[in-house]
């Protein structure tokens, strides 16, 4: 299910200033507020009760590890590049439920928006996945954070080669389909003229296109479906995305979901592209073990990793997945060491990073975010 991005995001590469201050102090201020009485909780169908043991489990391991200011502030590198840890949402249901993350007066789109980027300097936005971003909409967003906040943004499902529902696209659009089209309740790219998909492309764009002129676009995550894979006619498809998105000031990072895609033939088109390659936790991870893997890092304009939960998995692997992300609870070496190396690697090529946490059941993701961003502190 999509998420209900109230104040959509994208990363910024500025530095910190008057307003950032104000807005964090704003936020330490919000913090203070103690939360009303959180409704029974639930636990979720696929998971036990040592899985997803509710709120206030999750808010009491997170006020026991003395964390809440880890994360508030971007990492800095000795070539004043940063490093950014946040969630993959902040309209999310495990972080807006009572007593896990928000104060209860932060009820609002605004006034969500506006505390998460007091506390984490970075948030992933993907409901421009399922419709396209609006220009008031990324305004709305620059006015409600910090000038140093940034925001990933997911292109939309046409941009990648997968299907969106018809009656999610603007009027405009849908009026100007073909009558063989607006019937249908899925479109794919492939599917629609060519001039309706120019104009798709560059409504998505321009939609975005004020969080880049204030700073504030990490980049765009360009997330190809398994089927795509690294053909010439698929090469030419990232070349043209990057040449479509770089007129209005957008970066861009491509994520694969096979790791046998990641071959050296496709770091060099991400390389002649000066896009970058988004680590997927689930799915390449293990690739993140082979040598060859440091010369994605060594070639790459930024690095992206999203630490994710798999989708549709079976109970056992969901259950076994929970495990790694929380870090104040069951840390796994093996997952810390390789997460603390991807960004080491980056450090040590001065390469900005963003690091992107799944929001899960318990609520777990902001205190996840917290003890990862103490840890590469130390």
């Amino acid at each position: 299910m999509p998420h209900d991005e109230e104040t959509g995001r994208a990363p910024a590469t500025t530095g910190t200033g008057a307003k950032a201050a104000a807005s964090r102090k704003a936020g330490a201020g919000a913090r203070a507020r103690t939360s009303g009485p959180a409704e029974p909780h639930r636990t979720a169908d696929d998971l036990d009760r040592a899985h997803d043991p509710g709120p206030d489990v999750a808010r009491a391991r997170l006020e026991a590890a003395s964390l809440d200011e880890a994360a508030t502030e971007p990492l800095h590198t000795s070539a004043g590049h940063l490093v950014r840890v946040g969630t993959a949402s902040w309209t999310d249901p495990t972080m807006t439920a009572s007593g896990v993350f928000y104060p209860t007066d932060a009820s609002t789109a605004e006034e969500r928006l506006a505390f998460y980027a007091s506390r984490f300097p970075v948030v992933e936005v993907d409901a421009t996945y399922y419709a396209l971003p609006s220009r008031r909409t990324s305004e709305l967003w620059v006015e409600r954070t910090p000038p140093d906040f940034v925001f990933d943004i997911k292109a939309h499902a046409l941009l990648t080669g997968q299907p969106t529902e018809t009656k999610r696209l603007p009027k405009a659009i849908r009026e100007a389909l073909p009558a063989t089209l607006a019937d249908k309740p899925r479109l794919y790219a492939k599917d629609l003229p060519g001039e309706l998909l120019a104009e798709v492309w560059r409504l998505f764009a321009d939609g975005v296109a004020p969080l880049a002129e204030a700073g504030q676009l990490g980049a765009v995550f360009l997330q190809y479906p398994k089927w795509f894979f690294t053909s010439s006619e698929n090469r030419d498809a990232i070349r043209e995305a990057k040449a479509a998105l770089e007129p209005y000031g957008l970066r861009v990072a491509v994520e694969l979901r096979d790791p046998a895609l990641f071959t050296r033939e496709y770091a060099r088109v991400l390389a002649r592209n000066h896009a970058a390659h988004v680590y997927n936790h689930w799915s390449a991870m293990p690739s993140l073990r082979q040598q060859s893997t440091r010369w994605f890092v060594e070639h790459q304009p930024f690095v992206v990793l999203r630490l994710l939960m798999p989708q549709g998995a079976r109970y056992e692997e969901r259950k076994r997945a929970l495990e790694p992300f929380d870090l104040l609870r069951a840390p796994d070496p093996a997952m810390r060491d390789v997460v603390v190396e991807l960004v080491r690697r980056a450090l040590a090529h001065d390469r900005e990073a963003w690091v992107l946490v799944s929001n899960k059941a318990e609520g777990s993701a902001p205190r996840t975010v917290r003890a990862l961003a103490e840890m590469l502190t130390r």
